[in-house]
Order: C-alpha cells, then sequence, then structure tokens
C-alpha cells in the first residue's frame, strides 16, 4: 500500500438537485467510519463533463463505436494505478465474449480469477482499444484538460440496506428517476448533447472519479459490487479488481476483499473510475458494506455555491 495524505473534506450545499444523490461545491461530506448507526455513506468526487467527438473541441472518445463493436472490453488499462494515482491506458485490449465469474456465478474481475476458489473463466475475444483513441486521449478522462473538459464535484449518498450493505442506485434515486437516468452535471458545464432521434436531450458525455479509504475486516466477507455502463475501473490498493471498460448496456462486477490479500485492520485505498460516452442510457449502481471514507479531494475548474 503506498502511503498517502488523507483529506477529510466540510459538507457543502447545491441548490440546484436534491435527494439521493446530492451534488457537492467544492467541498464535501466524508463518512463517519466510526458510528456503527449510520444510515448513509456521503462520498464525493469529481465529474468532468466533455463534448462529443463529432462537435467543435470535442473529445475523440467520446460518442465513439468500438472497432469491434459495441460491448464489454477488458485489459485496457494497466493492472496498477500511475504514480498520479490515475488509470493508466495501456492498449490491445480484449473484447470480453463472456464474463470471469466466482463458483456462485458472480461475475468478476479477470485479474482476480482463482480456479482453486471454483471460480468460471471467462471468454476473451478479439484485440481491440475499446474506442480509446491514444493513451493522449485517455489521460484526459480523469484530468483537467482546458477547453477540453470542465469539472466540479459531485456528492453520493448512499442508503444503508436491512443486510447492512449501503447502495447508490440511479434506477431508484428520485432526482435520477426524474431525468431518466444517472445525469449529474443536466444542462451543467457544456451543457447537454444535442439530442437526437434516438436519445433525448441529457448530457450523455462525462466521467467521475472517486477516491476512498477504508478499514480491512478479515470477518467481514467485504465486498464491493458495480453495475452501469460505460466504462468503470476499481483499484483496491493501487490494483485493478473491477474492468468494465467499453461501450455497452449496464453490466456488473463484484471484488471478494479476501481475494486480495489484505491485513486484517489495515487502512487501504478504493479508487472508483466511470466514464459515461455514448447514447442513450446511463446507469449507475454501487453496492458495498466497506466503511468508505472521501480522501484526496482534488481542485476542479467550475464553482458552485
Amino acid at each position: 500500500m503506498r502511503p498517502y495524505s488523507k483529506s477529510l473534506i466540510c459538507a457543502s450545499t447545491l441548490g440546484i438537485i436534491t435527494g439521493c444523490l446530492a451534488l457537492g461545491a467544492g467541498a464535501s461530506h466524508s463518512s463517519e467510519t466510526t458510528d456503527e448507526d449510520q444510515d448513509v455513506l456521503l462520498l464525493t468526487g469529481v465529474v468532468r463533463d466533455f463534448k462529443e467527438r463529432t462537435t467543435e473541441g470535442g473529445h475523440p472518445d467520446f460518442e465513439r463505436k468500438p472497432d469491434s463493436g459495441f460491448g464489454l472490453y477488458v485489459m485496457n488499462v494497466s493492472s496498477e494505478l500511475g504514480e498520479d494515482g490515475k488509470p493508466v491506458f495501456s492498449g490491445g485490449g480484449r473484447k470480453l465474449r463472456r464474463q470471469f465469474k466466482n463458483s456462485s456465478g458472480d461475475p468478476i474481475c479477470w485479474s482476480v480469477y482463482d480456479s482453486t476458489r471454483g471460480d468460471i473463466i471467462g471468454r476473451l475475444g478479439g484485440y481491440d482499444d475499446g474506442g480509446i483513441s491514444s493513451s493522449e486521449s485517455f489521460d484526459m478522462w480523469f484530468n483537467d484538460a482546458l477547453g477540453v473538459n470542465m469539472s466540479r464535484t459531485l456528492e453520493l449518498e448512499l442508503e444503508k440496506q436491512n443486510d447492512g450493505s449501503f447502495v447508490f442506485d440511479s434506477e431508484e434515486s428520485t432526482w435520477c428517476q426524474a431525468v431518466g437516468g444517472f445525469f449529474p452535471i443536466e444542462n451543467q458545464l457544456f451543457g447537454n448533447s444535442a439530442p437526437l432521434s434516438n436519445a433525448p436531450d441529457r448530457n450523455f458525455h462525462f466521467t467521475f472519479e472517486l477516491h476512498t479509504e477504508f478499514t480491512y475486516d478479515a470477518d467481514g466477507a467485504q465486498v464491493f459490487t458495480f453495475r452501469g455502463d460505460d466504462d468503470v475501473w476499481v483499484f483496491i490498493d493501487d490494483k485493478l479488481v473491477i474492468d468494465v471498460g467499453g461501450v455497452h448496456n449496464a453490466v456488473e462486477q463484484s471484488i471478494e476483499l479476501d481475494r486480495l490479500g489484505l491485513k486484517n485492520e489495515e487502512v487501504y485505498r478504493l479508487s472508483f473510475f466511470f466514464a459515461e460516452r455514448h447514447r442513450t442510457e446511463s446507469n449507475f449502481r454501487i453496492q458495498t458494506n466497506l466503511k468508505l471514507e472521501t480522501v484526496n479531494l482534488p481542485t476542479v475548474t467550475a464553482a458552485y455555491d
């Protein structure tokens, strides 16, 4: 585990959107992990808005169809985070024809596949970059780039469930239902994408990054699950544990933390990277029993009251 500095962020209010997801303004809440009775996890990350590739100033990776067609792509980012704490584009990835699964049939990342646990091997297709033009274009996904993207803070509220896990689900969120999906920057930053006959007037082209920490409990059966579209990469202790790249419908992967060789009661980092790159839907669901806290919130280009 690499050393890092922890920065807890104060709460802020934004009167634009309320509901299960609140949008913070250059400041955030962090979850109180010492409170066993907490009802929510409040996690703050950074959303970056892009223009689609066919418009002036557009980014080449947004509204782009991969050469091998829409679908789930893996292995296009390195299995470890870069020195800056961001994913590194490696290229040479593969289209995934069938997901790897654990013995219960739940989809898992290829990087944690373990036949001794009864895991079910997946099936890889042809080589493809998953609709990513180059390492230079990818570097702008999760870094501010003047004239290419605009950024602001975004706060997720994960609600506690009866089983003790915490969930944010765009299908159940009041504000998401109002706009028809996970569209957190409607008419903000660069504004909405131009409506097409097969897609509504929404802001379809953005990324979201979230950096958190948690304490590992060897007896806690700790799990993190994501379901959505498009690209998602999750790293624990800077190692890739969920790989859902490409442009596709909502898909799911989980990571059982007892696969990772973590030390009991040690603090580890979980880093989350998401991209919505193409019409016509945007879905987003996190479920976890980890007591996550926000750390290392970067600066953003846009300030909101």
